[in-house]
């Protein structure tokens, strides 16, 4: 009994201090990438700005997170409910669909590159430059939510996580939808501001 007492009480502390840790460093990745935004408006204004479509594989790669996120969210839910085996199906998908979206991004620097615009070089733009690299800078965010998701799935497996005990899987869970929603915001500003 007096073993239960001092894993809840490890349990609340440790929700105290990781909750506003995680919180701060995505505050942090929100500033980031505020920056590079207003960079790439204040840049539109140079003579050489080239405007030009999205590629076809960013749009995919949107609906692959946005089913990720969908999948987690399916996942927290059936743990929450016990439903362990549910939960694992749905974090693995949840991972498969991340991979998806990295390889949809990798697809659309390619489609990108094959219509003459790159990144760096006599042939790059500004413009290119600036969605090249902060939709890279995106995809290492979201290599690290992928990390996070193998974490989570190994705990899974360990079964380390429990109805009343969900600590390490809330945390990966917002990460992985903050990082969702950090695509969509970029796909958003990509699609409208040219």
């Amino acid at each position: 009994m007096q073993d239960q007492i001092v894993n809840q009480e490890l349990i609340v502390a440790n929700k105290k201090s990781a909750k506003p840790m995680l919180w701060v460093s995505m505050i942090s990745m929100v500033m980031f990438f505020a920056g590079l935004t207003s960079a790439y408006v204040i840049s539109m204004k140079r003579d050489d700005w080239v405007s030009f479509d999205l590629p076809q594989a960013f749009f995919v790669s949107t609906f692959l997170i946005v089913g990720s996120s969908i999948t987690l969210f399916l996942s927290q839910k059936s743990l929450k409910e016990d439903k362990r085996q549910l939960s694992l199906i749905f974090v693995v998908a949840t991972l498969l669909l991340g991979v998806g979206f990295i390889w949809q991004q990798y697809v659309g620097f390619n489609q990108l590159r094959s219509v003459g615009l790159f990144f760096t070089g006599p042939e790059s733009t500004v413009s290119t430059s600036f969605i090249i690299g902060i939709t890279f800078m995106h995809v290492l965010h979201l290599i690290a939510g992928v990390i996070v998701l193998l974490v989570v799935i190994y705990n899974h497996f360990k079964y380390k996580y429990k109805s009343d005990n969900m600590l390490g899987f809330e945390l990966g869970a917002i990460f992985w939808h903050f990082v969702d929603i950090l695509w969509i915001y970029l796909f958003f500003f990509f699609y409208f501001i040219k």
